[in-house]
C-alpha cells in the first residue's frame, strides 16, 4: 500500500522538481487567511505577468528540492505553502506578491529560490525592490548614449571652429579687395 501511495505521488514531485528547475526564480508565501477574493485577485495579477502560482505539499516539494540539491528549503516548508514560479522574470513573483502582502496582511511571504539558491525574506524584499527590467535598461542606454553625445559635442566644436576661421579669412579677403 505505502509503494503504491508513493508511486501515485511521484508525478506531483517531478511536476515541482520540473518547476523550479524552469523558473528563473520563485517565492514561497503562506497563504492562510486569504478569503477566495483575495486569492483570485493575486492569481490574476501573477497570471497577467506570466507568473505560475501553485498550492503544493510541503512533503512533496521537500523531495522536489532534494533531488535539485536545493539547501536550506526545508525549514521554510511549514504549514500551508504556495508558490509563485517565475519561468521568464525572476523578479516579478517577488513584486507581485510583496506588493500584494502591503495591502493584505495575511498573505506571509516566506522564502524564496533565486537563480537555484535559495533566499530568505530580506533577499525577497531587495529582489522585489529593484527596479523593473525596462527601468534598468533604460539606465543602461542613457549610460551608454553620454559619451556618445558628448563625442558628438566635441566633433560639432571642431566643426563650428572651422566655420569661424573660415568666416574670419573670408571676412579678412573681403576687406582686403
Amino acid at each position: 500500500m505505502a509503494k503504491a501511495n508513493i508511486q501515485a505521488k511521484e508525478p506531483v514531485v517531478q511536476e515541482i522538481k520540473g518547476k523550479l528547475e524552469a523558473s528563473k526564480g520563485a517565492v514561497l508565501a503562506d497563504y492562510r487567511g486569504l478569503n477566495v477574493a483575495q486569492v483570485t485577485e493575486l492569481r490574476r495579477r501573477l497570471r497577467e505577468a506570466g507568473v505560475e502560482y501553485k498550492v503544493v505539499k510541503n512533503t512533496l516539494t521537500r523531495l522536489a528540492a532534494a533531488e535539485l540539491g536545493l539547501e536550506g528549503l526545508n525549514p521554510y516548508l511549514e504549514g500551508p505553502t504556495a508558490i509563485a514560479f517565475g519561468i521568464e522574470d525572476p523578479v516579478a513573483p517577488a513584486k507581485i506578491l510583496s506588493e500584494f502582502a502591503k495591502n493584505n496582511k495575511a498573505l506571509e511571504i516566506k522564502a524564496g529560490i533565486l537563480e537555484g539558491k535559495v533566499i530568505d525574506f530580506d533577499g525577497v524584499k531587495a529582489l522585489a525592490d529593484l527596479p523593473s527590467r525596462e527601468v534598468l535598461l533604460a539606465k543602461v542606454l542613457g549610460g551608454m548614449q553620454a559619451p556618445l553625445y558628448g563625442f558628438a559635442n566635441v566633433l560639432q566644436g571642431n566643426l563650428r571652429n572651422l566655420v569661424y576661421v573660415l568666416e574670419a579669412i573670408r571676412k579678412q579677403k573681403a576687406g582686403e579687395a
